[in-house]
């Protein structure tokens, strides 16, 4: 009598993690040309002391609203100031502002996200409910609150919207967070012994990428919209200083039939605005064959309805 035989032993292997992070996002031909003038953008503000013709503040009040030439390739304004270097200049404030209002959103907001997902319980339920009373909030509201109480400038409401936009990437990163903490591979790096910190901060994260990619271009974009239209009413950048929204408020030139600089100014932060739309849609994995599985959340106005 023979003993049986031990079967063929099996050897369960761990998968690796899933990568899916940024690497291949969808862009399409509109998304590549958002991007380009995203970049034409940066690259304008970026270059504006090596391309502008002329000092943005320098005036000359014998050339009032001088026509285009060579030496001014827009024309000047009311005080003689090259219109075309403004614009350069301004372009520095204008993506300056959001560009800060969406690094400290995500700064604050991600981490508080993160920590939510994964501890859950009353942890959830304390950043859930913080981030709600911040949520009922305006952000254009807050911005106002801030700037009549330390004074009018561009960091009173930079500091104040980024406050109010932190519950929109706070909560879009909460959620996806929590159905990424489902999934098999999250369990596996457990049993592995990797720390929170590194399967929450390495993992999850790069696997969140395009999601929070996508709303923090989203994100800018109603910054900058919202960062104009407090320069525009003289609450965030005052004048003179070179912003977008600070050229927008010339309503003399307006009313003296020059408005190049008020349309040219309008349709640099139109332009840009739709691009980062169209940019942080395909960033998210919008596709124009099908209709996205992740909902951007949008700012919302002073009157408490959706933009």
């Amino acid at each position: 009598m023979t003993a049986p035989t031990a079967g063929p032993r099996t050897i369960t292997t761990v998968p690796p993690p899933p990568r899916r992070g940024l690497r291949s996002p969808y862009l399409g031909a509109t998304g590549r040309l958002a991007l380009a003038i995203i970049g034409l953008a940066i690259l304008l503000a970026a270059l504006a002391p090596l391309l502008a013709p002329a000092d943005p503040n320098h005036g000359d009040l014998l050339a009032p609203f001088a026509p285009p030439s060579i030496e001014h390739w827009l024309g000047t304004d009311a005080t003689g100031r090259d219109i075309a270097s403004r614009l350069m200049y301004g372009a520095q404030t204008s993506l300056l502002g959001p560009a800060a209002i969406v690094l400290l959103s995500l700064v604050v907001g991600i981490p508080l996200a993160l920590a939510a997902a994964w501890h859950g319980g009353v942890v959830a339920f304390v950043i859930t409910r913080a981030l709600d009373i911040v949520f009922a909030i305006p952000g254009l509201l807050l911005a106002i609150l801030a700037v009549s109480l330390f004074g009018p400038g561009l960091w009173p409401a930079v500091i104040a919207l980024a406050v109010a936009y932190l519950p929109y990437v706070g909560k879009l990163t909460m959620t996806a967070a929590e159905q990424e903490r489902r999934l098999p591979y999250v369990d596996a790096l457990s049993v592995q012994g990797q720390s929170v910190v590194k399967i929450a901060g390495v993992h999850l994260l790069r696997n969140l990428a395009p999601v929070i990619a996508g709303q923090a271009t989203i994100t800018f974009a109603y910054a900058l919209i919202d960062l104009a239209s407090l320069s525009f009413l003289g609450l965030a950048v005052q004048a003179p200083t070179a912003d977008w929204g600070v050229l927008m408020s010339d309503r003399d030139a307006i009313l003296q039939g020059h408005p190049g600089q008020v349309l040219a100014a309008g349709t640099l932060v139109v332009t840009t605005v739709l691009s980062l739309f169209v940019l942080g849609a395909r960033l998210s994995g919008d596709k124009p064959t099908r209709r996205r599985s992740t909902r951007l959340l949008r700012p919302r106005t002073s009157e408490g309805g959706s933009r």
